[in-house]
């Protein structure tokens, strides 16, 4: 039988008395990361058996509106890139592109 490896990835959220993110900082001792800080984050899960995606979305009362524009078009961008790795699927891939371009082309992110 094979050795089954265990990774562990560690998220801290601080809040305040209204239990707002004030600090955001994660651990992930396998890719380096020690308590870096974070302004935002965006994590999915697949429940199998709901057969539903379950999220946690949370960024800090200080994280810059502009730098969340361009959070976003970082992340859908990326997320194109990992649907196409998942299911080779070039005609949505493409399609996903454009839409990263249109997003970024209106809230003026490309310079």
């Amino acid at each position: 039988m094979a050795k089954t490896i265990t990774s562990n990835i560690e998220l801290k959220v601080a809040l305040d008395e209204n239990r707002v993110p004030e600090k955001l900082s994660w651990t992930a001792p396998d890719g380096g990361i020690n308590n870096a800080e974070a302004k935002a984050m965006l994590l999915s899960v697949w429940d199998h058996k709901a057969q539903e995606a379950l999220r946690i979305d949370l960024w800090t009362k200080d994280m810059p509106v502009e730098e969340m524009k361009v959070f976003f078009h970082q992340t859908l961008t990326a997320m194109s890139d990992t649907f196409y790795r998942a299911t080779q699927d070039e005609k949505m891939t493409a399609t996903m592109k454009d839409f990263c371009d249109y997003f970024a082309e209106k809230l003026e992110l490309k310079k």
